[in-house]
């Protein structure tokens, strides 16, 4: 039961004679923050009270006297201050709750009454280009939602869209005809295409930086200029006019250095000026072999199947470590055929026109357009996404599409929905599932000291180097002596790390950029994946130590007595599992889970604390506690579960 729906499903029809938009007014019944205001406060009073012209006592008053809560709570709910309800379960009705959770396999959490067909769209990796660590938060956050969506009942179809078809190809297949070496490629071909594709964009940057330089610089003066002449008698209009021109000095300057600097680089390093002098038509020679493979040449598509399936392993071997699968893994290449068609459809339909020889989709509150088609035919990222939506709708007919992709990406998915709705697929939930970006200790995206992109596997490597060390430590460390064999360190630190990289991403508001850290996402205190795996182990602990069977307890459970604050307020906390996973699939925010993992964890450490369990008063309290433990590591464990986590029995 979601103890937090069922509430507000009881005070809907002492609502519904009193206001017409009764849902916005039961969003106000949430859990009290503090446990002496009750279980539950309703502070719709107020605000009802504002469009009714009535004091808020008087009509709380009146909806407490009518709202059916008798088999919930002991008493009639308390008014407080000017119009508060709280609500406070009965210890009678937790215990049942308890009880039925207890021998319930999905612990309490409903099926969704009314499940549906969710593509989830993440991850998204370029082949031939090693992952890094701007997939993870991609990849960990898709995957949750996924896993969140499947408990709760609905069809989630986990889709990895592969770039394998995109302009990055151009530039292997070039760097591959021009620049490889040969003994480099047969001993590890991903890597030696992976150092081509980089080789080859550098040179491309090189020219279009050195190209763009002229009107960057007039772009500075031209600031500048009219920094110096601003004249605005208005002193507060001045003042904002003045910051607002120095903002686009310090853009200006900053673009101009960024170009100059891909610049300097490539003039300076021997190698690379050789290379850009002896190819200066790079970048048009990159389109030329994109266009070739599109349009089907015999070398070029040999050499794509070729690459293919190296780069493709390459990729899965990370995804296995990381314990993430998809229901479809499609390249962008599957959709190339029906590109033209999804062109013409448009035009035909009056929703793509074409301007300046591109075809464009005008939006209405946009400035530029949607482009579809360039003047050279050439298709985009758009193309194949709407290609794509076609494609999913034929197949899936799904109810919504989350495309779990970077902040940057915003207005391109804002035009992309506004386009598919007026295409016709107005009925399913399209959402943009943004996110922020990994930071270093400088505030910037996340490097390597050479100011490379972080790989995703060393990223990987790193953390569970560093879990190694800790639960080598803390295995020494134990009073009776280390418990755990070579393999089962090993064993653990690979969870502990993975683990720990995963929840530190998904603790994060997604929306939010965060600072990354090996030393707090490893931490044995705080709201991290350790903190959790020892909360979860430190339960199965107990177990062992009074060498208690499991099994036979949940066979034939005993009642499970609150005869302490602590263990109300942890029982009270476990049924608020389904409201936590609600409450991740409402905003597809797995922080949400995290958030009440992390308090569930803590109502456990204070009622560790101060209830004994296997030395309890009577054999009775000694049961109820057990299954008060095994609860609290059951939630725990189905909790990370969801977050693609895996608990240890040891640490």
């Amino acid at each position: 039961m979601n103890l937090l729906e069922e509430i507000r499903l009881r005070f809907e029809p002492a609502l519904a004679p009193m206001a017409t938009d009764v849902g916005a007014l039961l969003d106000l019944i949430r859990p009290s923050q503090d446990a002496k205001f009750g279980d539950y406060q309703a502070n719709f009073a107020m605000p009802l009270g504002k469009q009714l012209g009535r004091p808020p006592r008087e009509i709380a008053q009146q909806i407490a006297e009518q709202v059916k809560l008798d088999d919930l709570c002991a008493g009639p709910p308390e008014i407080a201050g000017p119009g508060f309800i709280n609500v406070r379960l009965s210890d009678t009705f937790l215990s049942s709750a308890l009880a039925s959770a207890f021998v319930d396999p999905r612990l309490g959490v409903p099926q969704a009454s009314d499940p549906g067909v969710y593509i989830v769209d993440y991850s998204a990796p370029n082949v031939a280009k090693p992952m890094h660590v701007g997939h993870i938060r991609s990849t960990v956050i898709g995957d949750a939602l996924a896993r969140t969506l499947r408990f709760l009942g609905h069809q989630a179809i986990g889709d990895n869209h592969i770039g394998d078809w995109g302009t990055q190809f151009g530039m292997i297949l070039y760097g591959y005809k021009n620049f490889r070496d040969e003994a480099a490629y047969r001993e590890h071909p991903v890597a030696e295409l992976a150092r081509l594709y980089r080789l080859v964009n550098r040179l491309v940057e090189f020219y279009d930086a050195r190209g763009a330089l002229p009107e960057l610089e007039a772009k500075l003066r031209a600031a500048e200029v009219a920094l110096t002449q601003l004249a605005e008698p208005d002193a507060k209009k001045a003042a904002k006019e003045k910051r607002r021109l120095e903002t686009r000095v310090v853009e200006a300057r900053e673009a101009l250095d960024a170009a100059q600097s891909k610049v300097t680089a490539v003039e300076a390093d021997i190698v690379l000026d050789r290379l850009a002098k002896e190819h200066p038509q790079i970048g048009e020679a990159v389109l030329a072999e994109t266009a070739k493979l599109h349009a089907g040449d015999a070398e070029n598509r040999q050499l794509w199947e070729e690459f293919l399936p190296a780069c493709e392993e390459d990729i899965h071997r990370i995804y296995r470590r990381l314990g993430v699968t998809f229901d479809e893994s499609l390249g962008e290449s599957f959709y190339h055929d029906r590109l033209q068609g999804v062109v013409d459809d448009l035009k035909g339909r009056g929703i793509a026109a074409p301007s300046a020889g591109a075809m464009c989709v005008f939006n209405e509150g946009y400035e530029t357009p949607f482009l579809i088609q360039k003047q050279d035919g050439a298709y985009l990222y758009a193309t194949t996404d709407l290609a794509t939506i076609q494609y999913r709708m034929q197949r899936w007919r799904p109810r919504g599409a989350l495309y779990v992709v970077d902040h940057r990406q915003g207005l391109h998915f804002e035009q992309l929905f506004a386009t598919a709705r007026r295409w016709g697929y107005d009925a399913i939930e399209l959402v943009h599932v943004s996110f922020g970006t990994v930071l270093g200790d400088d505030g910037r995206p996340f490097k390597t000291r050479a100011g490379d992109t972080v790989g995703l596997e060393g990223l990987l490597d790193e953390a569970v180097s560093r879990a190694y060390e800790i639960v080598r430590a803390n295995d020494e460390g134990k009073p009776v002596g280390a418990e755990l064999s070579e393999p089962e360190r090993r064993q653990v630190a690979e969870r502990v790390g993975i683990g720990a990289l995963k929840y530190a991403d998904l603790s994060q508001n997604r929306t939010s950029d965060y600072v990354f850290s090996y030393d707090k996402m490893l931490a044995m205190n705080g709201n991290t994946a350790t903190y959790m795996q020892y909360a979860y182990a430190r339960v199965r602990s107990i177990f062992a130590k009074g060498n208690i069977d499991i099994e036979a307890l949940r066979r034939s459970p005993g009642t499970i007595l609150l005869t302490s604050e602590a263990e109300r307020a942890l029982g009270l906390e476990i049924l608020r599992f389904p409201e936590a996973l609600a409450a991740v699939v409402a905003d597809y925010r797995p922080n949400q889970l995290t958030s009440y993992l992390f308090e569930l964890a803590n109502k456990y450490s204070t009622f560790f604390e101060q209830c004994p369990v296997l030395r309890a008063e009577s054999d009775a309290l000694r049961t109820s506690r057990l299954m008060l433990c095994d609860l609290t590591a059951r939630v725990i464990q189905q909790g990370l579960a969801l977050l693609g986590i895996e608990v240890v029995e040891k640490m």
